[in-house]
């Protein structure tokens, strides 16, 4: 299957740099452009001494700009997260491109990082999923954004999936406490525990995770069985300094 990335660089040694890798990871990025008028973005992560990261995330950089006129072809999943829409040209991108392409499954991942979000995107992401995925950590800020009671995980998810019934399917990562996932179709919900790993990073966890659950979700799988796959390669991925490690699926 073909992945493709729809963003935007800088005409610089870091966007070439990012085209080139995006090539060895076989991501298409026919739809990734390349602008003199502002420099490639950067996310400067710092850990603290649990390994927790904190980011400093650039401001007005290339990838604020992202343009979707040029999209064309049937694709199977839209996959984004709120923090791309920190900007109004780029929330005005992915608006056109809802409203134009058709997809089984937007996956959304939500990214709170202060000042980088509001209510309304928050909303947005929320109304057009059919699969979310949130952490813990981030859960009482998208119940305040979105008006629900801050409960427990598994009460927020219950009300996110009674209130938005476009969703098929929540996901709730909790860090060292595993993940929680809830059917919003078949009403089941299901929980699974952190593979044991020595953390050297977690930055890019999340991210595996739900890459992880999302290509086994797309080929069929059971819900159960996305979420253990998913725990194991996040559990991989937080064992190594690198955010996006080399690994054989054949390892899982």
């Amino acid at each position: 299957e073909d992945a493709y990335m729809v963003s935007a660089l800088g005409a610089d040694e870091l966007g070439t740099e990012a085209i080139r890798q995006l090539e060895r990871w076989n991501v298409r990025a026919d739809y990734v452009a390349q602008s003199a008028q502002k420099e490639t973005g950067k996310c400067l992560v710092t850990l603290d001494e649990r390994s927790i990261p904190s980011y400093d995330l650039l401001q007005d950089v290339a990838y604020d700009r992202i343009d979707g006129a040029g999209i064309a072809g049937n694709f199977d999943v839209l996959y984004f997260g709120t923090l791309a829409l920190r900007s109004e040209e780029n929330f005005k991108t992915l608006k056109e491109i809802l409203q134009k392409h058709q997809f089984k499954e937007v996956f959304v991942d939500i990214n709170i990082r202060p000042p980088f979000y509001s209510a309304a995107t928050v909303k947005f992401a929320v109304e057009n999923a059919t699969m979310l995925k949130i952490s813990e950590e981030e859960l009482s800020a998208v119940c305040a954004a979105l008006g629900i009671s801050d409960a427990s995980y598994f009460m927020a998810a219950k009300e996110l999936a009674q209130r938005y019934d476009g969703l098929r399917c929540i996901i709730i990562t909790r860090g060292s406490d595993g993940a929680y996932v809830l059917d919003c179709v078949q009403k089941a919900a299901y929980s699974g525990g952190c593979v044991e790993a020595e953390v050297a990073s977690t930055v890019g966890a999340g991210d595996s995770f739900s890459a992880a659950f999302l290509s086994k979700y797309m080929a069929g799988c059971t819900i159960k069985s996305c979420l253990d796959h998913a725990l194991k390669v996040a559990g991989f991925v937080v064992s190594q300094f690198d955010a996006v490690p080399d690994y054989d699926m054949e390892d899982f």
